[in-house]
């Protein structure tokens, strides 16, 4: 089968149970499409084929009961997620070595599943920015148009998976890096609920801001994927335990068809006022660019005219709780452990962040998470007669590679934060929060991807993913094709 990526995830899977390909035959065409596509886009740090094809040949995957809806699927795993034997450089010159000796939980996960990882997603350094671009490699692009960003920092994911090189795969999110990219490469991102997915072995960030999730072309392989990345519903030691997944799953979910009519919050404006206190005179402030507007307004239209309720609501952020998460992701800069003689191998970004992260006393930083465990008892009360919050994803389209870092790493930061206006929140409250790919505007004359948005109830991923199907069948998306596919 020569089309094999035209199929989506769960129809790969099907595929192989029919008989109608191998699990070989479908890592080989993806492997193919990866050691072209994947390298034009940016989009792997580093590829196993080797590991890959050896994986597709065992017979508890290649003549196994096939009972997983994923089973047979290739995809990838994102760089910053440990893999054993594998070298997982965390878009890091100073990790380009490091070679983990225990898998993360969810590598263990994926491969009980039935997929078959190609090898690595690229990251940016530590996966601290919202776009792709480490030292030393090609930077990861959308390939609706190579000029520009895939995001970050699961950005290799989503160019691997918008160009039809994966069907599916896992990024992770601590302050929109799954949602980001989805966004700019048109693609459903889920942002799970604190504690949906296990972390361990190292259990995560000690701010659980950061959760694992699903980037894909539907719906319902994202579901699918959320599926797997759950596992067994029971993870002793994991410190955080949400409402239990449905019974039947969240792809029994999205196939069970409409469910209840909903009411949705609408919020097209940025959530904080002037930061030019917090970020210094390289702040100017950016407006919401009106595709990114227009996005959201088409698509609570859409929700109302198939029965949803939806009403402007006013998210707003003080500006001492913009400052606590500024605070706590300077401080996460320092997770990775860095030799003093490597500081200066850091990027300029890295080393201005772990610098701000250093001048955090024990007392402010715990004062920041007080801060954030105080404004989610808010901003989770003001929604609560919400089922959902609908915003852009983010606030501007697509953007070109170097624009972030082009005048240094103090201008960089901030227009990150302002390209990121709404991302951040989902991570101080925990809940989840689904991308969709319902704007396709033309941008200087090229068609571009712009998402958007639906933050929910901490647990209620079943109810986000019901309504991401309706959307999507109400209008389609997955027949998209980008120019790079």
């Amino acid at each position: 089968m020569s089309d094999l990526h035209e199929l989506t995830a769960l129809e790969t899977a099907e595929a192989v149970r029919r008989g109608d390909t191998s699990v070989l035959d479908v890592v080989d065409h993806a492997l193919a499409r990866a050691e072209t596509l994947g390298a034009r886009l940016g989009a792997f740090a580093l590829l196993t084929p080797e590991r890959a094809r050896e994986a597709a040949r065992e017979p508890a995957v290649a003549d196994g009961a096939r009972s997983g809806s994923l089973w047979g699927v290739p995809t990838a795993v994102k760089d910053l997620t440990a893999t054993a034997g594998v070298r997982t450089g965390r878009g890091s010159v100073i990790y380009r070595d490091w070679v983990p000796e225990t898998d993360d939980d969810l590598v263990g996960l994926l491969r009980a599943a039935g997929t078959v990882s190609l090898g690595k997603t690229a990251v940016p350094e530590f996966g601290l920015p919202c776009y792709t671009e480490p030292a030393g490699a090609a930077p990861a692009v959308t390939p609706w148009d190579v000029t520009r960003s895939a995001g970050g920092s699961s950005g290799g994911a989503a160019a691997a998976v918008a160009a039809g090189v994966v069907p599916v795969a896992q990024g992770s999110d601590g302050g929109g890096s799954i949602r980001i990219p989805a966004s700019v490469c048109g693609l459903v991102g889920l942002k799970t609920t604190r504690g949906r997915v296990p972390a361990g072995p190292a259990a995560g960030d000690p701010a659980g801001l950061s959760v694992a999730g699903p980037l894909a072309r539907t719906v319902a392989d994202a579901a699918a994927l959320l599926d797997v990345l759950c596992g067994d519903r029971s993870w002793p030691g994991e410190p955080l335990v949400p409402r239990c997944p449905p019974e039947d799953g969240y792809l029994g979910v999205v196939r069970r068809g409409d469910g209840p009519r909903r009411r949705i919050g609408l919020c097209t404006t940025v959530p904080y006022g002037d930061l030019a206190g917090l970020l210094g005179p390289v702040w100017t402030g950016a407006p919401v660019d009106p595709v990114c507007v227009a996005a959201a307004e088409d698509t609570a239209r859409v929700l109302e005219s198939l029965g949803h309720v939806v009403e402007p609501v006013d998210v707003r952020l003080p500006d001492e709780v913009v400052a606590a998460f500024l605070t706590l992701w300077a401080t996460l800069a320092l997770a990775d452990p860095v030799d003093p003689a490597d500081e200066d191998r850091l990027q300029p970004l890295t080393r201005l962040l772990r610098a701000r992260g250093r001048e955090v006393s024990g007392i402010a930083a715990l004062g920041a998470l007080q801060t954030v465990q105080v404004a989610t008892r808010r901003i989770v009360t003001d929604r609560a007669g919400l089922d959902a919050v609908l915003t852009p994803s983010v606030a501007l389209p697509p953007r070109p590679v170097g624009w972030f870092s082009a005048d240094g790493p103090e201008t960089d930061f901030a227009r990150q934060v302002a390209f990121t206006p709404w991302t951040a929140i989902a991570n101080m409250t925990g809940e989840p929060a689904l991308g969709l790919p319902t704007g396709w505007p033309r941008v200087d004359g090229v068609t571009l991807p712009v998402g958007v948005t639906l933050r929910g109830r901490r647990g209620e991923e079943d109810v986000l993913l019901a309504l991401g199907a309706e959307l999507e069948a109400a209008t389609p998306w997955a027949h998209r094709r980008p120019p790079v596919w």
